[in-house]
């Protein structure tokens, strides 16, 4: 009995001291909530539902442990496979359909991408343009770079997809829901870059905790090793968390937990850039910028939980207010961002381009990203933003609330 009352105290004091490393810093936002399953047109009503059942059962056991969820997120099958046997006017009207249930059903949806290889059907490219152009609720990819080496081809059409996409969705911002992804693996619960091929029934988590990196960087100025270690420790107490439920919601209706992506996701006055620049004393895009960048992914990948997706470091230029304002001081460019890139990722995110780029330049830059993911083989993504009838130095003027206004510049 004194042995079991030891044991009993043991658990209880681990316990405790696991909740106050928790309530030492303010909780991380559940960025996303992530089902993958395949559909059909007769049952996607029916699959939808049954996934959110899973999904909101997760977001109140969130809720339960004081963790407030953004987004409710499910991804079919490749959008080739997801309209196979319809013809282009049917595949439109099932997409519509699709967006209209994502919009009443409050989720988010991503229908895979258009092409996986080199060898895939280019129509697939050109019914997703449409669709991205109109339907604000659908997120796509195309796979520009794989364990077969880069995909010259898929560039090329990737490249015109953004291009009409700039000019024929409102303000160019059906980029927005769209990326080109190369070396990253399926399962990632972050959009628009998820995806999956297999059965389908998995469940993924991703957390927006840049707000964790901000605190911790901010008690560790200037020293990396006690800054890194710090910092997979608390990030490790919120991903063990969403670990834990997952694993439990997944196995209670069947499913598999894919994992948790411990990817610190900025958003907005939560900056990733703000952080940055108070641990290293300089501006982002100044000498410490790539170390404090390598710190930090180093950080996350130590987290000992099941991980998937990018498992790196998000740099999204106008979601993270302080990188918005960087950007349009000049402080860094792409090939910056690309540099950094090669110690963390995740690649060029929400990048404001010129509206005249032309499709050749759109593919040196796509390439860039799909070489570089593939020399290190890393998961990278190029989230590009032409806007039409802006030119060097000109301002954005995009009205989502999950973008902060820049300045275009010019590519050589």
């Amino acid at each position: 009995m004194a042995a079991l009352r030891t044991l009993l105290s043991v658990l209880w004091l681990v316990g405790c001291s696991a909740q106050a490393l928790a309530s030492e810093s303010s909780l991380p936002k559940v960025r996303a909530l992530t089902a993958f399953v395949r559909v059909t047109p007769q049952d996607s009503a029916r699959v939808v539902t049954d996934a959110l059942v899973v999904l909101r059962e997760a977001q109140r056991e969130f809720a339960d442990r004081g963790y407030e969820t953004q987004t409710l997120r499910i991804v079919t099958q490749p959008l080739a496979e997801l309209v196979r046997g319809l013809d282009e006017a049917q595949a439109l009207r099932f997409l519509t359909q699709l967006d209209a249930l994502a919009a009443r059903e409050n989720f988010i949806a991503n229908i895979g991408p258009a092409m996986l290889q080199e060898s895939d059907d280019a129509r697939s490219v050109r019914l997703l343009e449409r669709a991205l152009a109109t339907l604000s609720h659908l997120n796509s990819s195309t796979i520009i770079a794989a364990e077969d080496g880069v995909h010259p081809r898929v560039i090329h059409e990737t490249a015109a997809l953004a291009r009409y996409l700039a000019a024929h969705s409102p303000d160019g911002q059906g980029n927005f829901n769209f990326t080109a992804s190369a070396m990253l693996g399926p399962y990632a619960p972050f959009y628009p870059a998820a995806y999956h091929t297999g059965a389908g029934l998995q469940l993924a988590i991703g957390l927006e905790s840049a707000n964790i990196v901000q605190e911790v960087l901010a008690q560790h100025r200037g020293d990396p090793a006690g800054a890194g270690g710090e910092l997979t420790r608390e990030l490790t107490v919120h991903a063990k968390v969403a670990e834990t439920i997952g694993n439990r919601i997944a196995a209670a209706h069947g499913w598999t937990f894919a994992g948790v992506d411990p990817t610190p996701a900025p958003l907005g006055k939560v900056s990733i850039g703000a952080a940055m620049e108070d641990f290293s004393g300089g501006h982002f895009g100044s000498s410490g910028t790539l170390t404090t960048a390598f710190m930090i992914t180093a950080a996350v990948k130590a987290v000992a939980v099941k991980q998937t997706g990018f498992a790196g470091l998000m740099l999204p230029v106008m979601e993270d207010e302080r990188l918005a304002a960087r950007w349009a001081e000049g402080r860094f460019d792409t090939d910056a961002l690309l540099a950094y890139s090669a110690v963390c990722g995740t690649g060029l995110d929400t990048v404001p381009l010129p509206g005249d780029i032309s499709a050749a330049q759109l593919e040196r830059i796509y390439t860039d990203v799909a070489t570089l993911a593939w020399k290190w083989h890393k998961p990278l993504t190029a989230r590009l933003l032409p806007v039409q009838g802006l030119k060097a130095g000109d301002h954005t003027a995009f009205h989502s609330p999950y973008l902060f206004n820049t300045v275009v510049h010019a590519i050589p």
